[in-house]
C-alpha cells in the first residue's frame, strides 16, 4: 500500500506543507529537506504518478512575480513549516492571478548595488519581500526600482510601502490575556534574543495585556532565549542552573522557543502545567506533538502568502496605487499547556 503525503510528514516530524512543496517540486524548502523528503518517499513507495501537472501553461501566464527571502543573520528566517506554509500560499496566490512563481535568496552583504539591479529578469512584473530579518535600510534599494513590491511579515512607520503581515500585537495580547485570566498570576515572558519587529510587537502586546488587568509591567520575570528550539533549550537550562527567579506563568515569542523551554523545565523536575504555564506563537505542528501539546497563537500562514499575492496583482494591475498596511487577525489555540485555577 502506497503512503501519504500525511503518513510521511508525520514520519518525518515536518509539516505536510513541507512534504506537499517537496513532492510536488515546488519552491519553498531546502535543498537538504527536499532531498530528505524525496528519499523518504521513494523507499516508503509512495505514487509519484499522484503528482499533479501545472495547470497553468506558460503562454497563459502573464509574467514573473518574485518572492525575495532576505536573510540577515538566518536565526528566524529558516527552513521551518512557517515559511513553507507561507510559500504554499504564495504559490496558490500566483496560480491564482496567472503569474509565474520565482523563488529567491538574498543575504545580506552579498550584492553590491549594481549587481542589484540586474538581479531581476527583464520578465519580473512584481516582488513579495519576505522582510521578517530585514531593517528599514534594507529595503530602501527596491524603492529605487521601478517594479511594484509588497512587504511581508514586517513593517516600518517611516517608510512608505505596501505591507502585508499578521497582527502581532492581537496575538500577544490574547495569549497574554489568556495566561492572565486562567492562571491568575503575573506572567513572565520567554523573549527572543534576536530583535526583530514581529517580537517587538509581541512584546508590546503583552505589555498593554499586564496593563489592562491592572498589574506592574516591571514585575513580569523576562528571560531573553535564543528564537530555535535547541538554543531556546540551552538558554534555558543556563537560566535553571543559574537559579534565577521564575514566574508560574509563560508567554514566549514562537512555538520553537515556548518548546525549547518547556523541553528544559522537564529536564529540570518541572511539570507543564502543574508547576509552570507556556503559551506560544504561530501555531507550527511542533506545537501539536509536543506533551501537553501546547496552547498557542494561530497565524493563517498560507491566508498571508495569498493576501500579499493578491495586494501585489492589483498593483500590478495598477487598480490601487494607494500604499496600504494590511494586517491579519489571528486566533488562539488552546490545548494543555495551560493550567485553569
Amino acid at each position: 500500500m502506497s503512503v501519504t503525503a500525511k503518513e510521511l510528514a508525520k514520519q518525518l516530524h515536518l509539516s505536510e506543507a513541507s512534504v506537499s512543496i517537496a513532492l510536488n517540486n515546488k519552491p519553498g524548502v531546502s535543498t537538504a529537506t527536499r532531498k530528505k523528503i524525496l528519499e523518504a518517499a521513494k523507499a516508503a513507495g509512495y505514487d509519484f504518478t499522484k503528482v499533479k501537472e501545472n495547470v497553468n501553461p506558460v503562454s497563459a501566464l502573464k509574467g514573473t512575480i518574485y518572492f525575495i527571502i532576505y536573510r540577515k543573520h538566518g536565526a528566524v528566517v529558516a527552513d521551518t513549516p512557517f515559511f513553507s506554509q507561507l510559500s504554499m500560499g504564495i504559490d496558490a496566490g500566483c496560480k491564482k492571478y496567472h503569474y509565474h512563481l520565482n523563488v529567491s535568496y538574498l543575504d545580506e552583504g552579498t550584492y553590491t548595488e549594481e549587481t542589484f539591479q540586474d538581479m531581476f529578469h527583464f520578465d519580473c512584473k512584481g516582488i513579495l519581500l519576505l522582510g521578517t530579518e530585514m531593517h528599514r535600510e534594507d529595503i530602501l534599494p527596491f524603492t529605487k526600482l521601478n517594479i511594484p513590491f509588497v512587504v511581508l511579515d514586517t513593517y516600518f512607520e517611516t517608510l512608505r510601502a505596501n505591507y502585508v503581515l499578521i497582527n502581532n500585537i492581537q496575538g500577544a495580547y490574547l495569549a497574554t490575556d489568556y495566561l492572565i485570566r486562567h492562571c491568575r498570576t503575573q506572567p513572565g515572558y520567554l523573549r527572543s534574543s534576536y530583535a526583530i519587529n514581529n517580537f517587538q510587537e509581541r512584546a508590546d502586546g503583552f505589555y498593554k495585556a499586564v496593563r489592562a488587568h491592572g498589574m506592574s509591567t516591571s514585575k513580569s520575570v523576562v528571560h531573553s532565549l535564543s528564537p530555535s528550539v535547541e538554543g531556546a533549550y540551552a538558554d534555558m537550562l543556563e537560566i535553571l542552573d543559574a537559579g534565577e527567579p521564575l514566574a508560574q506563568a509563560y508567554f514566549a515569542d514562537n512555538d520553537l522557543i515556548a518548546c525549547g523551554a518547556i523541553r528544559a523545565l522537564n529536564s529540570r523536575g518541572y511539570e507543564i502545567p502543574n508547576d509552570i504555564s507556556v503559551v506560544g506563537f504561530d501555531n507550527l505542528p511542533v506545537s501539536t506533538y509536543m506533551e501537553p501539546a501546547l496552547t498557542t497563537v494561530n497565524v493563517p500562514k498560507q491566508y498571508l502568502g495569498e493576501a500579499a499575492v493578491c495586494r501585489l496583482a492589483q498593483m500590478i494591475d495598477q487598480k490601487d496605487t494607494i500604499p496600504m498596511k494590511l494586517e491579519i487577525s489571528t486566533t488562539l489555540v488552546t490545548r494543555k499547556s495551560v493550567l485553569t485555577r
